[in-house]
Parts: structure tokens; sequence; C-alpha cells
């Protein structure tokens, strides 16, 4: 009884640490001197840029511009907009500039919907063999078109994510955690990429995939980018992120915002596990390693801390060894509430708020799941608000 619970107990921080840190290295390892070739298209495709716009007055112009001032010529760029019962400047916004440009097909419903069952409405607008959806938030670069389109001159690629640059960095939040994260995320699903095509999700702000691919999401998922991407796979298609595609995004600074867009994505998550479960079988393949270890054991990861804590405190009473882990443990655990206090008093230590970013992941990672088990209504949810 006490061999197997001490086996437990290591096997379990043996996951956490797969996930976190050891599959990370193997795909460095692996991916050492390899890198993604496109051939050049002999013709510029044409393309659908959708978006799904909520209350986006304060961002919607520059983000327009970016696409408008794009190295990509405007003749092969058509727009489609739907505004999700906004009720800020938005609409007016929007409208003036569908007149002056006759490329951006503007549509105002009367009725939240949520981002996918917008988007979902107005696929069939779109005639373009490349569609990119974008969030308005989402800044391109001059390039960005250009590079999300040239992976598809690879018959077998079916979806390209962006390179999500963040601003708008503060040492008062977490935007600086919250970029660390992103940036390693970026880089772990460009390598996955690079070794089989599975990357495991875009970023939701802006990715390109084959108009043929679109499979529209069910009208309660919260997590449509990581749906549409899982739904390319399936069809035996690659999956790539191409880092050249450079877009910028302001990052989230509040920890209580963040907190309730990663309790929406978290629930997301295991909707799309329960729809891709599949994918685990058979556990060879590179697309069973990558959902497992980049994505099904993280979002398990609150279920491991959780008994792992209850072994070790049964544990503890039996060995001095386990004692001292015990006691390590709850140090680590009250480590943020040291962050918090020294924020009050306006201190702001990183590694402390690094700490204090992972748990509330993991906490918010548990409250999806329970979210999930219970069943989703409707996917409309507020947008977290930037750094803006």
């Amino acid at each position: 009884m006490i061999i197997a619970l001490q086996i437990l107990f290591f096997f379990l921080a043996f996951l956490v640490f797969h996930s976190y840190v050891l599959f990370p290295f193997i795909l460095y390892i692996l991916t050492i001197n390899k890198k993604l070739k496109f051939s050049e298209l002999t013709e510029k495709k044409e393309v659908t840029i959708i978006m799904s716009l909520y209350n986006e007055e304060s961002v919607i112009a520059e983000k327009l511009d970016s696409i408008l001032n794009s190295d990509y010529p405007l003749d092969k760029i058509k727009i489609i907009i739907g505004s999700d019962n906004s009720n800020d400047n938005t609409n007016e916004i929007v409208e003036a500039y569908a007149k002056k440009h006759q490329n951006i097909d503007f549509t105002a419903f009367t009725e939240r919907q949520g981002k996918s069952n917008v988007i979902n409405s107005m696929i069939d607008k779109s005639t373009s063999e490349i569609l990119i959806l974008s969030d308005a938030n989402v800044f391109f670069d001059k390039n960005t078109i250009s590079e999300l389109v040239k992976p598809f001159s690879d018959p077998k690629v079916g979806l390209v994510d962006s390179h999500m640059k963040n601003t708008g960095l503060k040492k008062e939040g977490i935007s600086i955690q919250e970029k660390s994260y992103i940036s390693r995320e970026v880089y772990i699903k460009h390598r996955e990429g690079i070794l089989w095509g599975t990357m495991m999700g875009p970023f939701g702000g802006c990715f390109a995939m084959r108009r043929e691919l679109y499979s529209p999401v069910p009208k309660t998922f919260l997590v449509d980018d990581f749906y549409l991407c899982m739904k390319v796979l399936e069809k035996g298609y690659k999956a790539i992120n191409n880092l050249d595609a450079v877009v910028y995004e302001d990052v989230s600074n509040n920890l209580s915002d963040e907190f309730r867009r990663k309790v929406r994505i978290a629930t997301g998550n295991f909707q799309n596990l329960k729809e891709f479960k599949h994918f685990l079988w058979p556990p060879w393949t590179g697309l069973a390693f990558s959902f497992l270890s980049h994505k099904v054991l993280r979002w398990i990861t609150p279920i491991f801390l959780i008994l792992a804590w209850g072994i070790n405190f049964y544990l503890a009473f039996l060995s001095n060894f386990y004692l001292i882990l015990f006691c390590l443990y709850n140090f680590v655990l009250l480590l943020p509430l040291v962050d918090y206090l020294l924020k009050k008093i306006n201190i702001h230590n990183v590694f402390l708020r690094f700490i204090t970013h992972f748990l509330s992941m993991n906490i918010a990672l548990l409250t999806g799941m329970f979210r999930a088990m219970k069943g989703v209504k409707s996917n409309v949810w507020k947008p977290t608000k930037r750094n803006q």
C-alpha cells in the first residue's frame, strides 16, 4: 500500500513535469536544425478575412487600417465582418469604412449570438480558397497576410497559425507572465508543426485555413479555434505555425479578468476533449503524443496536484522525507498570498507572480472542468479587457 502510494506520487509529479518541461524539451531536441520550408506561390490567392465584433470601438479602426495597409494586393482581399449586437460605436465605424472600401462586407446582428455562431453564419458569404479568422484587437504587420498564405503552397497544409507578439507589458499585473506563457506556447506549437504537422490549436486571434475544411462550430462550444484545428487534423491535413506571420496583441494584465477568460477557455477545452478523445488512440502517433502531452495532461494537472497533495499528506506521517516534501509543497501554495501582500505595498516580484499565474491557471482549469461537466447552454461571453 505505502509503496504503491509512493509510486503514484512520483508518477503524478512526472506527468506534470512531462507536460510542462520534458515534452517541450523533446520537441526542442527533435527540431534542432529543422525548419518549415514553403514554396513561393505562382499567383496570389484570394483571401477572405472574417471577424466577429462585440463593442470594439477602441480598436476596430486600427485593425482595419492594418489590413488595408498590407503588402498583399487589395483586390485579392475580401473582409467580412459581423457585429454581434454591439451597443457602442463599433457599427458606425465599420459602416464608414465599408462605404469607402468595396471589399468590406458588413452585417450588424440585432441579437447576441456568440463569436463562433456569428462566424458560422458568415462563412457562406466567402468564396475564397483561403479564410483568415481574426479578432479586432489583433493587428497585422505589412506581410502578415502574405506569410499566412504562403504555406498553402503545400497541398497537405490545411491550417496556418500566426506568430503572436504581445504589447502593453506592465510589471504591476500579470502581463509579463502571460506574455512569457504565450511566447513559449508559440514555439511549442511551431515545433509540433515541424515534426508532425500537428500543431495543437492556433491562437484564436489570427489564423488561416482552407475554406473547404471549415467545419461549423457547435453552437455551445466556447473554444472555436481549437475545434477548427482538430477538425482539420481529423481530415488528414496538417496544422502548422509560420513564425514569419507576425501579429500584435495587447496582452491581458488584470489577474481577475484573465482568470475569467481562462475559465471560459478551460470549459471549452473539456468540450473539445470529449469531442476529440478518439485522437488519443493509437498512442504512438505524433497526433496522439502531441494531444496527450501538450493539452490533455496539462488540462488535468489540477487533479494531479490535488491527488499528489493528498498522498503527500498521508505519507508525511510515515517519513521525514515526505514530511519535508509536504512542507515545501505547502510553502509553494502559500507564495501567491505573499505575492498578494507585497503587491498591496507596491512591490512586484516577477518570480512570485509566475507562481501566482501558474496556480491561478490551474484553478481556472479545475473550475472549467466542473462547468463543462454541468453542461454549457450558450457560447456568448464578454471579451477580456486588454491594456489599451
